[in-house]
């Protein structure tokens, strides 16, 4: 079918003002910052956790009893961050809920990392979440996470970002030797195994056995007072070492590691320290370990979820469990995350009618999952009506998105996990190109609208349906025309709408 899937793409920039495209540049200024300072959970979260409590949130503790307007923030872990502006309307008629994961793949150091071979001292790694295996080597990485000794003293460790730091490296096969690597699947031609980091090459003359190990070692000992042993309770990550920079000769893209799904916490960010005296309890909740299933105590196949607005509610005076279930019942939500966006380059991969564009605004995406919806949501649809009533008042420009063509593959989101309560949620968030590799693109005006929209959604849905009634139309009420006539004058409008 030649023009299959073949629709108009309408662009964000004819849509927006001269005014608002010079805004969405302004905004995309600290979405690079925030991009280049912030590459693991933990750094997200401390990042988000200083501008919380530079635009006026507090710490739950500081509060005696939330009263309407109140900014309150909750962490845990140091990779968990909650920001809650408390609303006018009861706890128990529910939240409005935004989440977002700041966890993105990369390659973790193993607990035994360090190990010396023919003239080299490297790095063993464990990679986290899907990468693309082969896109890791032969770039520069630098070296991100904490080390933590037995006495709890906690290291930070960051090297590879400054000018004047070394970096790391994965080191590729030469292509003069690479005839059997190049014959293998793309999947196959890098084993996890060997994704080993360059760390070292110089030995410790005073020693025989692995002395460039040792080299190493004595380095890590004088600059962080680490010995080896302290690597087993460590969170070490390896992670592309160059900023965000901006795409094109326009510079109206921005390409950068993490933004799956850091653009979705950046703009949820800022939408969360704007919004002021909401009517119900605003909720912009910052996670991690989406990439790996959203395990642990730290995603949201825990408690964390529930354990938070108990938390609220308990400082609020509401202490019984059914009121507690009764609010995240009641609450609505955005799974802010990305999509993936339509690649001129790969076309055959996407449904051109139902997947994303770059530049067309937020993305709605009624159900992830992979091939039969497996994993998925799937939100309902008068939940989706709603949302689209708000962005088209707010003026906020969205788009219908789904991963791909059915039968390729799919993917998730903390959708599932959130509606296990029994609220109402469904994905929004920015669409990518090149979405878990080490450089992730997406469009300005696109990150813009993600703000705009989850701002609109915390300020000003409401749980109450608006006066107009919904209409239910009786199956059979109008029967079918036993004439053409009608059918063709319906045919030549849908042909003319299509011109």
């Amino acid at each position: 079918m030649p023009d299959e899937g073949k629709k108009k793409v309408v662009s964000c920039w004819s849509k927006m003002t001269e005014d608002k495209i010079q805004e969405a540049y302004s905004f995309n200024a600290g979405y690079l910052d925030f991009l280049t300072s912030a590459k693991t959970e933990r750094e997200a979260a401390d990042k988000i956790s200083q501008l919380a409590l530079a635009a006026g949130f507090k710490t739950l503790e500081k509060i005696d009893v939330p009263k309407a307007g109140d900014k309150l923030m909750i962490t845990s872990k140091g990779k968990v961050v909650a920001l809650v502006v408390i609303g006018t309307q009861p706890m128990e008629e529910g939240f409005n809920i935004v989440v977002s994961h700041i966890d993105s793949p990369r390659l973790d150091l193993k607990a035994r990392p360090i190990y010396e071979a023919d003239g080299m001292a490297l790095l063993k790694t464990h990679y986290y979440g899907g990468i693309k295996k082969y896109q890791w080597p032969a770039m520069p990485l630098a070296l991100h996470g904490v080390v933590v000794k037995k006495d709890g003293t906690v290291k930070n460790i960051t090297i590879g970002e400054k000018a004047e730091d070394p970096v790391f490296t994965i080191a590729d096969l030469l292509p003069h030797l690479a005839k059997d690597q190049m014959e293998k699947k793309m999947s196959e031609a890098i084993n996890a195994e060997s994704l080993n980091a360059l760390v070292g090459s110089r030995p410790l003359l005073q020693r025989e056995d692995d002395p460039i190990k040792a080299f190493v070692l004595n380095i890590l000992q004088d600059r962080f007072n680490i010995v080896e042993e302290d690597l087993t309770s460590a969170e070490l990550q390896l992670v592309p070492a160059f900023p965000a920079r901006e795409v094109g000769l326009d510079r109206s893209m921005i390409g950068a590691y993490g933004q799956d799904d850091r653009v979705s916490a950046y703009t949820s960010l800022r939408a969360a320290l704007e919004v002021e005296q909401p009517s119900r309890t605003a909720l912009c909740l910052f996670v991690d370990k989406e990439e790996i299933g959203s395990s642990g105590n730290t995603g949201l196949q825990s408690l964390l979820i529930e354990n938070i607005v108990a938390e609220i509610m308990h400082k609020a005076g509401i202490n019984d469990y059914f009121s507690l279930r009764q609010a995240l019942a009641a609450s609505h939500a955005l799974s802010a995350d990305v999509n993936a966006a339509i690649d001129p380059n790969y076309p055959e991969v996407f449904e051109k009618m139902n997947n994303s564009f770059m530049s067309q605004g937020v993305v709605i995406t009624k159900y992830t999952g992979s091939r039969g919806k497996s994993g998925s949501n799937d939100a309902n649809p008068e939940y989706i009506a709603r949302i689209r009533n708000l962005f088209d008042e707010a003026g906020v420009i969205w788009q219908i998105g789904e991963l791909g063509k059915v039968d390729i593959g799919g993917g998730g989101t903390v959708a599932q996990y959130i509606a296990h309560y029994g609220m109402e949620v469904v994905d929004c968030g920015v669409a990518l190109l090149g979405m878990h590799s080490p450089f992730e693109v997406s469009s300005k005006v696109d990150v813009y609208m993600a703000y705009q929209a989850y701002k609109v959604f915390m300020e000003k849905f409401s749980s109450k349906v608006g006066h107009q009634a919904q209409v239910m139309e009786k199956r059979g009420d109008t029967p079918w025309q036993k004439t053409t006539s009608d059918l063709r004058k319906w045919s030549e409008r849908l042909a003319e709408q299509q011109r």
